[in-house]
């Protein structure tokens, strides 16, 4: 609040100014009430209330200011608005001066200016000021500074009479001279000597100087005029130098001192050399002479005019002082009307257009030209301005209304011919008379592809073919010349990069004179009349040559079909390969293994026995690796961080390039992940590294680098296999031989290979080829000779989560005592696995296709894991079987297993989701594992069957199906035992191998060659498991599941297949897929999974 209620002595006396400090809200500012305000202020207030000198003070660091009435006065407008106020915001325009005095006093210095130069915004205009400034600290109870006191004295006028003092001492060019006419002696000083060219020690009077002057200017000296009132008025003589006949004009005034003391006359005045001044004077004089001869005859109307503006200074109107006679004839506006008058008032509707034009000129030190339509003068004129000065302008202007309208006119008729232009179908274009082509019409710009406008003038050119720009030109010369039709052909270039033939021509456009006003010129489209005339001449120069070259096409054209069929065919022939040699691989790989537990402790049979698994091996990978080729690798896709993955593969890489090749693998921050198969991922990386290693002679550096990577649109068109979008990139780089460009054109071919006879399958690039493929990536392959290679993957991104990775090979086997139906059409096969089963203490039922496994699932034996090869002939396929037995057995597990993957278990080159799957061949401890793995996700309980319906006459066994043959359960530690197990096989090795296992396994195992007798042996016995082969001679293995299934809804069912496909998928849980070959310890496995549980099916 303020503190006006409460008197406060030390302002008393104050003014003015104290009253308004009484009264001021004092509790706003830093300072707060008056009332607390500390002694030491209070004291400097009431000492600069007192002063009649303009005192302000400064106080603390915001400098809130405080004054007395002799510095209101000087504030003007600012005044009362500073008081209170910080001094760097009530006077802004000097906030930086100020703020280094307030800095500089309030560390306890002290400042003093003299005629201190500032400008200040007092009374609404900056002004000049020059003040005498004094600053000194104010200093509170303890002795420190606390506020600024401020003299101001200000000293503008004194500085500006000096300044005028000044200026007049230093003009120069002033002779001063005391004339006494009574004696004609005069006192002159040195200038004016100077002026009159006289010497320093010559006696100067009148009678002399008048002797130096012109003849004709004698007569009007001041001695001559004596007797008028002042003769030495203001007068000019020339004067005349003796010695060179030089005039000079000399003007001269003074006036009469009297001397009454002396009783005599005296005269004083000056003299100035005007000899300059009246030569411009009278140069000028000419100038406005020949100026205003050339104002009154020119024809083009002429104005001076004189700015108006309102109080913002923007202009608003133009005052005629000057108009020449053409003026009337131009505007038709007599020129005395409108000189001395304004614009607007000359011209009725002005148009604001002008006056904008005219403050444009004004503002401009160039001239400046415009056209502009005057509509109550119904006149177009094109005018010229240019200032004279800041606020006069000169405006030079003709009526260009003829002109106008015949280019209206023209334009119209321009119009009308564009508009018919655009219509036709041919290019149109003009030219100027110099032939300088102008206008093209928008199809011309649809052909070539151009922004509209790019090809006046010059540019042109970049369409028309370099072979025939110059004949084109040429001609176009000669027709400009002779002003004759033109007419050329020439190939224009169309906005895909083709040129087509165009035929042009032009004709000139002759004016009233006969000259040539315009080109009007087409090119038309002749491109289908050239081939056509090109074909019709080539068959007549040579027949024979073009049947040889189409021939020669055709062969081309058959080649590529061929290799395409080719390529497709290999395809489809690994997978029919594939699966017959796996099964061959099974019979053996079973066999071997369980040979290799009969010849335990006999050092020659074991050796010999590895040997040949390693050999089963390695047709295991080549069958693989022509899997991948023909993209008929089934994938069980992860979602993989390949940083992680790769980082965990050191030792295996370092294992497989030997010590001498240095690894660097390179992971970008922020990877991101990718969907991929993580087994064919690993197995790609070690097959590239074990190249780039033979490549190095095994010693040099192997780089891997991950980043992420986007292939855009614009690469996915030069790359017909890729899709546009996310890739993680894994980039594999050697310091190897290299590869020159025709090896890289075949290097992904199946079976072809850099590497000496013997060191190499062929397969490792084109496995890597089909799998990046098959994933949805892409691949690329860089090297030159010498230079090394690179190898880049460009695998999917993912979006999704890493999925855990767990190492199933490194579990411990075991087998167990389920009951697995295993299906299969091959005999060897079946009986191998049979055999392994066996072995693993599985009971095991065979089934020669999936119409018998069908039939033992049926027959209500309890099984409880259906081993089925995904092919197999007959109607009933692998996968309607495992459908069928699921529907029978609601938890069977089922087991595919095949030599190579078909359809009906991957689509994309993916598993179908829940399909399990074991490849062959297999190994015993594969099929073990991989048994238990299925097997132990079954339901405690175990898969039951429902008591079995007397089967219809169609499904009743066959009668020349052999009886099912009990196979004695071979006891085998840490095996349970006691489950029966239906083989069904019909290929005789493999159920011979497989039904060994079983036994070995501990488990009562019943066989069949065929469904029929399977599912007779499930109606009259229970069976804990099917066992069956996919392909049995009567019905598929997953259509004797299906079967069996419907008479025991949980009997587990195993497929047994080559194809490496899951079987059954539909039949529910329960159903599981072996791969064959097969390890005993993998058909255990599988078998104890299937049977966990221990209670048998009913």
């Amino acid at each position: 609040m303020p503190d006006a209620e409460t008197p406060h002595a030390f302002l008393a006396g104050g003014g003015e100014t104290g009253a308004l400090i009484a009264r001021f809200d004092w509790s706003a500012t830093s300072l707060g009430a008056i009332s607390g305000w500390p002694s030491c202020l209070k004291t400097a207030v009431s000492l600069l209330l007192r002063c009649n000198v303009p005192i302000v003070m400064l106080w603390n660091a915001d400098g809130v200011m405080l004054y007395n009435d002799a510095y209101a006065a000087f504030a003007g407008h600012r005044h009362p608005r500073l008081l209170g106020s910080r001094v760097l915001e009530g006077w802004p325009e000097v906030a930086a001066f100020n703020g280094h005095v307030l800095d500089a006093v309030l560390r306890g210095e002290t400042l003093s200016y003299k005629d201190q130069h500032l400008i200040l915004n007092r009374h609404g205009v900056p002004e000049d000021v020059w003040m005498n400034l004094d600053y000194s600290p104010v200093l509170d109870e303890a002795g420190r500074p606390a506020g600024v006191f401020a003299i101001v004295v200000e000293t503008t006028e004194r500085h500006h009479a000096e300044q005028r003092l000044r200026i007049a001492q230093e003009a120069g060019g002033v002779g001063i001279f005391e004339w006494f006419p009574d004696t004609g002696r005069m006192d002159v000083s040195p200038e004016y000597r100077r002026i009159w060219r006289l010497p320093a020690d010559v006696d100067v009077t009148d009678s002399l100087l008048l002797g130096l002057l012109h003849p004709q200017d004698r007569p009007n000296t001041a001695k001559a005029r004596l007797d008028q009132p002042n003769p030495l008025e203001y007068a000019e003589y020339r004067r005349i130098d003796p010695a060179t006949g030089e005039t000079r004009w000399i003007a001269r005034r003074g006036e009469a001192i009297s001397s009454p003391e002396l009783g005599a006359r005296r005269f004083v005045g000056i003299a100035m050399d005007i000899t300059d001044r009246r030569r411009v004077e009278d140069d000028l004089r000419e100038s406005e002479a020949r100026w205003r001869s050339l104002f009154e005859q020119m024809q083009e109307g002429f104005v001076v005019g004189e700015a108006v503006r309102d109080f913002e200074g923007a202009l608003q109107d133009l005052l005629f002082i000057e108009v020449n006679p053409a003026f009337e004839k131009q505007t038709g506006i007599p020129a005395a009307h409108a000189r001395g008058r304004t614009a607007r008032a000359v011209i009725r509707d002005l148009p604001e257009a002008l006056i904008a034009r005219y403050a444009e000129a004004l503002a401009s030190p160039e001239p400046t030209q415009f056209e502009i339509h005057i509509p109550s003068l119904n006149r177009w004129f094109e005018s010229r301005a240019r200032a004279i000065g800041t606020d006069r302008i000169a405006v030079l202007f003709l009526d260009i209304t003829p002109r106008k309208t015949a280019e209206q006119a023209l334009q119209l008729s321009e119009n009308r011919f564009r508009l018919l232009a655009q219509s036709m179908p041919d290019h149109v274009w003009t030219a100027t008379p110099d032939g300088t082509l102008d206008w093209f019409n928008d199809r011309t710009y649809a052909y070539c592809g151009r922004p509209y406008g790019t090809l006046d003038r010059t540019a042109w050119t970049v369409i028309v073919h370099p072979d025939d720009y110059g004949p084109a030109m040429l001609g176009w010369v000669k027709s400009r010349q002779d002003s004759a039709p033109y007419e050329a052909e020439l190939r224009l270039k169309r906005y895909d990069g083709v040129y087509r033939w165009h035929i042009s021509r032009a004709v000139p456009v002759l004016d009233a004179m006969g000259n040539v006003s315009r080109w009007v010129g087409s090119n038309t489209d002749i491109e289908d009349q050239k081939q056509a005339e090109a074909a019709l001449a080539d068959l007549a120069a040579s027949l024979e040559a073009r049947i040889e070259a189409r021939t020669a096409e055709l062969a081309h054209a058959e080649d590529a079909l061929r290799q395409s069929q080719k390529m497709e065919a290999l395809g489809n022939l690994t997978g029919g390969v594939a699966h017959d040699f796996n099964n061959l691989l099974q019979v053996i790989s079973g066999n071997l293994q369980l040979l290799a537990r009969d010849m335990a402790g006999d050092p020659r049979a074991e050796q010999r026995i590895l040997s040949a698994m390693t050999g089963v091996s390695r047709g295991a990978r080549l069958a693989s690796q022509l899997l991948a080729f023909g993209r008929r690798q089934p994938l069980v896709p992860k979602v993989v961080n390949l940083g992680r993955f790769i980082t965990n593969m050191d030792d295996l890489l370092h294992r497989a390039l030997g010590e001498a090749v240095e690894v660097e693998t390179l992971v970008a921050d922020g990877l991101w992940n990718t969907l991929i198969d993580p087994g064919n991922v690993e197995n790609a990386l070690l097959n590239l590294a074990i190249n780039a290693r033979d490549a190095m002679d095994a010693r040099g550096r192997l780089t891997m680098a991950l980043s992420n990577a986007h292939l855009d649109a614009a690469y996915a068109a030069r790359h017909a296999d890729v899709l546009p979008g996310q890739y993680v990139l894994l980039a594999v780089t050697d310091t190897g031989c290299g590869m020159d460009a025709a090896t890289l054109e075949k290097v992904f071919e199946p079976f072809f290979t850099t590497k000496p006879e013997g060191k190499g399958t062929g397969l490792g690039l084109s496995m890597v080829y089909g799998f990046v493929k098959q994933s949805g990536g892409h691949i690329k392959i860089h090297s030159q000779p010498g230079q090394g290679t690179t190898v880049r993957l460009y695998l999917p991104r993912s979006t999704q989560a890493e999925d855990v990775l767990v190492d199933v090979e490194a579990s411990p086997i075991s087998g167990g005592s389920e009951t697995i139906l295993v299906a299969e059409d091959d005999d060897a096969v079946r009986e191998t696995v049979v055999g392994l089963l066996a072995d693993l203490g599985y009971r095991v039922l065979k089934a020669r296709d999936a119409e018998s496994a069908l039939t033992i699932i049926e027959s209500g034996m309890p099984i409880d894991l259906l081993f089925t090869d995904v092919v197999m002939p007959g109607p009933l396929k692998s996968t309607e079987l495992a459908r069928k037995a699921r529907e029978r057995l609601p938890d069977l597990q089922i087991l595919f297993t095949s030599g190579y993957a078909e359809n009906s278990i991957v689509h994309s080159g993916r598993l179908d989701d829940g399909v399990e799957l074991l490849s062959k061949p297999y190994t015993r401890e594969a099929l073990a594992r991989r048994l238990r793995q299925v097997l132990d996700r079954a339901p405690a309980s175990g898969p039951r069957l429902s008591p079995a319906a007397p089967l219809p006459a169609e499904q009743a066994p066959a009668p020349h199906a052999p009886a099912p043959v009990p196979v004695s359960s071979v006891a085998v530690p840490a095996v349970a035992t006691g489950h029966t197990i239906l083989l069904v096989e019909d290929d005789w090795l493999v159920r011979s191998s497989t039904l060994d296992l079983l036994e070995e396994l501990g488990h009562e195992v019943l066989e069949a060659a065929d469904g029929a007798t399977a599912l007779d042996i499930m109606a009259k016995h229970r069976i804990d498991l099917l066992l069956t082969d996919v392909g049995l001679p009567d019905m598929s293995g997953v259509a004797l599941a299906r079967a069996a299934r419907a008479n025991n809804a949980s009997l587990p069912i195993l497929f047994a297949t080559g194809r490496n496909e899951a079987q059954g998928t539909d039949l529910g849980a329960e159903v599981q897929t072996i791969g064959k070959p097969y390890t005993t310890d993998a058909l255990a496995r599988m078998v104890d999974d299937m049977l966990a549980g221990g209670e048998s099916r009913v």
